[in-house]
């Protein structure tokens, strides 16, 4: 293991350091191997209780976790245009999940292809692509079945795509707070929904349920990668990635969780509710501070939290209470 990748503790435990990130690659490793899913095995997508119908209630967003379903505008539209729009929601929200897996795909690829033989980075990542390539199967069959035919992520992260898995090579730190900054709304919500034991269709029940499982080791992986990589930096790099960092949580959480222009002009949301579903209204910033709550605790751990960085994080709207431990719920990290 080089030092690029061992914690920075003093030169007498960079051994122990080493051997503790070692020892998470391979149990994130074997974990891979014994408890994996399959998307066509392990979901029942065929089975009656799983068919998309119409009218069918389930599909209304959740008032108390989607950002679109707690706004009164949604809530006072007649219950079929509340489904409709749900079903829309849900499946383009599915595709976006889908683009990010891919462009994730690609970047660990690339990572992986520079790394050293022996490296055990190069298993994990190569474990996480494998599982990442099931979950696009699994988004793109619920979209599919949902029968929706939604752009997913907004124009211009779809233009910039190609392009992005390049940094994982170039600017590898950069390229994981990326991984992050997708990752943890999509978990964050999907955990949300889960805990609140919402009126799901079954389907997105399922899907849910497997992806919030396996992603659970990707968070993990990059998590650990962070910790034992950046702090060996140089300070004036240090300094650099604590404010890239939550820039990139930024522009990611636009990129992931809200709709594209179509979706406006395709149920005529008004502008004003559209700026008060993101991220206007209090309840929205509130949202937007929580969802962070473990890169918060994570950017503290690496030494990325200083004061120019929190004014950073505060001026953005994604200041907060650090997480005082991994996926601690909504309601002790408000």
């Amino acid at each position: 293991m080089t030092d690029a990748a061992v914690r920075y503790v003093p030169e007498h435990d960079k051994s122990i350091a080493a051997d503790d990130y070692a020892q998470v690659l391979d149990d994130l490793s074997s974990a891979s191997v014994h408890r994996n899913f399959d998307p066509y095995l392990d979901i029942d997508w065929d089975a009656p209780h799983m068919a998309v119908v119409e009218n069918d209630p389930r599909w209304i967003l959740s008032y108390d976790v989607d950002p679109i379903g707690r706004h009164p505008w949604y809530q006072n539209l007649p219950q079929d245009k509340q489904i409709k729009i749900g079903m829309w929601r849900q499946a383009n929200v599915a595709k976006v999940g889908l683009q990010f897996e891919s462009i994730l795909i690609r970047g660990l690829m690339q990572y992986s292809f520079k790394l050293s033989n022996g490296d055990k980075r190069f298993r994990y990542t190569t474990h996480e692509s494998k599982e990442e390539c099931n979950h696009t199967l699994m988004f793109q069959e619920l979209v599919n079945r949902i029968g929706m035919d939604v752009p997913g992520a907004k124009v211009g992260y779809r233009l910039i795509s190609p392009l992005v898995p390049l940094a994982s090579t170039t600017f590898p730190s950069i390229f994981f707070f990326g991984v992050l900054g997708g990752e943890e709304p999509i978990d964050h919500l999907q955990k949300d929904f889960l805990r609140t034991r919402s009126n799901l269709h079954p389907a997105m029940a399922a899907v849910m349920q497997l992806h919030v499982a396996e992603e659970a080791r990707h968070i993990s992986f990059a998590h650990n990668h962070l910790r034992a990589t950046v702090p060996g930096k140089g300070r004036i790099q240090r300094f650099a990635l604590s404010l890239m960092f939550p820039l990139t949580m930024r522009i990611l959480l636009g990129a992931i969780m809200v709709p594209p222009r179509s979706f406006a002009k395709e149920f005529d949301v008004p502008r004003e509710v559209m700026k008060d579903i993101f991220w206007r209204s209090g309840e929205s910033k509130r949202v937007r501070r929580n969802v962070f709550g473990d890169v918060r605790m994570l950017a503290e751990q690496c030494g990325l939290m200083n004061p120019i960085s929190r004014l950073v994080w505060r001026v953005l709207g994604i200041d907060g209470r650090s997480s005082r431990f991994r996926s601690e719920p909504i309601y002790t990290a408000a």
